[in-house]
């Protein structure tokens, strides 16, 4: 995104409105690219009209799905679809996002259901999860969908660090709600834990899950014009983004 905003904070505005609502069954992808996002249940019970998986919409996708357009010029959804991973259609949307995977729930047909998105060519981001709580419970979730595939640190010089964007590992993505102002008047950011980029690779060397642990990737897509959020932070969640999304679409 360069060091520039994107001007679009009244429309955003408008679209924190829009109340997350699940697909129907008969639609059908409407672009090349759509972001799905997939529907869990909560162990911790309802969280009412907001429900974990639905963090950030829809400014998230407002901004996500304009800027993507912008620096890829691939046909891009203007909105996300929102499936539960038991409905048939999961199977048209191979780019499947997550979030607050700390508070998730799969029963035993979403976890065979997931194995089966990711073996039939699927890619899933993982985000928005923080501190050991959250991993622990993550992470014993994947065991469950893939027992003979560990999760394993992403290195620099993994091809989705660097397919379109040289991504800086060294920048944290923070959350709005990690954000506090300095003595000096600067605005750091303060989370659970230091930024780590971890995956789970296929048999064939493909990496077919990418998660960002101690990072809110999708906060800074929906904060993309808040003045109070650091521009810096913003750029690399794009940059991300389109690395994310150009990998899934080529390997």
């Amino acid at each position: 995104m360069g060091e520039q905003r994107l001007g679009l904070g009244i429309a955003a505005g408008l679209l924190l409105l829009g109340t997350p609502t699940l697909q129907a069954a008969d639609e059908l992808p409407e672009a090349e690219f759509h972001m799905a996002r997939m529907v869990y249940g909560s162990a911790d019970g309802d969280r009412g009209w907001r429900p974990w998986w639905a963090i950030d919409y829809p400014s998230a996708e407002f901004h996500f799905t304009r800027g993507l357009r912008r620096l890829t010029g691939i046909s891009i959804a203007n909105d996300s679809r929102h499936l539960r991973l038991t409905d048939e259609q999961i199977f048209d949307y191979p780019w499947l996002f997550v979030q607050q995977v700390g508070h998730w729930y799969l029963s035993a047909s979403e976890i065979a259901r997931l194995r089966e998105y990711v073996l039939r060519g699927g890619f899933v981001v993982v985000d928005d999860f923080h501190g050991t709580y959250d991993w622990a419970r993550f992470s014993d979730t994947m065991a469950r969908v893939f027992p003979e595939w560990p999760i394993v640190a992403l290195p620099l010089q993994h091809p989705v660090m660097n397919v379109v964007y040289d991504l800086d590992q060294s920048t944290q993505i923070p959350g709005r709600r990690h954000l506090y102002r300095t003595r000096s008047g600067e605005i750091g950011a303060r989370l659970q834990g230091p930024a780590s980029w971890h995956g789970i690779y296929d048999d064939k060397g493909r990496l077919v899950v990418a998660i960002n642990h101690n990072m809110d990737m999708g906060d800074a897509w929906e904060h993309a014009d808040d003045p109070v959020y650091p521009i810096p932070m913003t750029s690399l969640a794009y940059r991300f983004a389109v690395n994310y999304v150009i990998y899934a679409m080529t390997h």
